[in-house]
């Protein structure tokens, strides 16, 4: 058996962590032969919750759960890990500007990129799922200069899934049939979901998804739309943010970074901007089309843009730009 491997998951007394916790103690994420501990970390009002969460991953009797570790203590929680899942950041509350949402969380992830800083191992893989994501791993990572910055990354395989789901249903098809689809920018409103490079398995041949769907309307117009405001879809049917489907695509997130990406596909995730061929700000976490290799990612280079994706892949940078000058006038002060 494998030494087992050190995972932390922030927010741990939440609901996004409640779907998550059982699918990386049952294999689903690290491996069917990785031994995993897991340190769930929260804010000390939760401490009471997180140990009803303990016993039930205790009782859950699975064998690859070697300790879980309830901490409120951020020395704990990230001593020598070897994955971080921040979940936990501040929500958006009612009246609440989005520069107060900025400022909230600049504190949070500053406080926790300098753990991750001082206490995990150097190749630690960090995830960043609490809003707003994109930027909150950009401070993360400037927060913790020791760790190299391709470390990072956050999540927007929801979105990703989100795409691949609707071409899918839209071709009577099942979701694996579905490959390529790209969410360009930030985790938000004004991220662009793109298949102009995607691929529908239709009875065993492979076809664009634009000749797959033949619909071009919608492909430009509702397909969009419904990806972007799907979170707030799920939020006013059930009063509660996305959690089952978030859960999910942490895991193959992680899963796909653990063991990499299929050959010919590509996944989306938000990384390091530097050095991209596509034209985005350099300084920046943006969603690209990514592969990866030996735990190593890189983005998918080359793909043509037209100017349709052009003017929304420069839209969602923009806001991004902003959003990060706002959080570094916070981080300065």
């Amino acid at each position: 058996m494998a030494e087992p491997i050190r995972v932390v998951v922030t927010g741990a007394a939440g609901q996004i962590a409640y779907s998550l916790l059982y699918s990386i103690a049952k294999g689903d994420v690290f491996g069917k032969d990785q031994p995993v501990i897991l340190i769930l970390l929260d804010i000390p009002p939760m401490l009471p919750v997180l140990d009803g969460v303990v016993m039930e991953l205790q009782d859950c009797a699975l064998p690859l759960l070697r300790e879980v570790i309830p901490t409120d203590k951020v020395e704990v929680g990230f001593k020598d890990i070897d994955a971080a899942i921040l979940v936990g950041s501040m929500p958006r509350k009612e009246g609440m500007e989005r520069k107060d949402l900025l400022k909230a969380n600049v504190a949070i992830f500053k406080t926790q990129g300098q753990a991750l800083d001082k206490y995990a191992k150097k190749t630690v893989k960090v995830l960043v799922v609490g809003n707003p994501a994109n930027t909150n791993c950009l401070i993360a990572s400037k927060s913790a200069p020791s760790i190299p910055k391709e470390n990072f990354s956050c999540l927007t395989r929801l979105d990703h899934n989100r795409a691949c789901s609707q071409v899918a249903m839209r071709c009577s098809v099942s979701s694996d049939n579905v490959k390529n689809v790209i969410i360009w920018g930030n985790h938000s409103s004004t991220q662009y979901p793109d298949v102009h490079h995607a691929k529908v398995n239709l009875n065993g041949a492979e076809v664009s998804a634009y000749d797959a769907v033949k619909n071009d309307a919608w492909l430009r117009g509702d397909f969009i739309s419904t990806v972007q405001q799907r979170g707030a879809a799920v939020i006013k049917a059930r009063k509660l943010s996305s959690a089952m489907s978030a859960a999910k695509a942490i895991c193959d997130h992680m899963r796909d970074i653990w063991f990499g990406t299929k050959e010919g596909e590509f996944i989306s995730m938000g990384v390091y901007a530097a050095g991209n061929s596509y034209g985005i700000p350099e300084d920046l976490i943006y969603s690209f089309p990514i592969q990866i290799k030996n735990k190593t990612w890189k983005v998918v280079d080359g793909l043509p843009i037209n100017d349709f994706s052009r003017a929304k892949m420069d839209a969602t940078a923009a806001e991004l730009v902003e959003e990060r000058d706002t959080a570094m006038d916070f981080l300065s002060q």
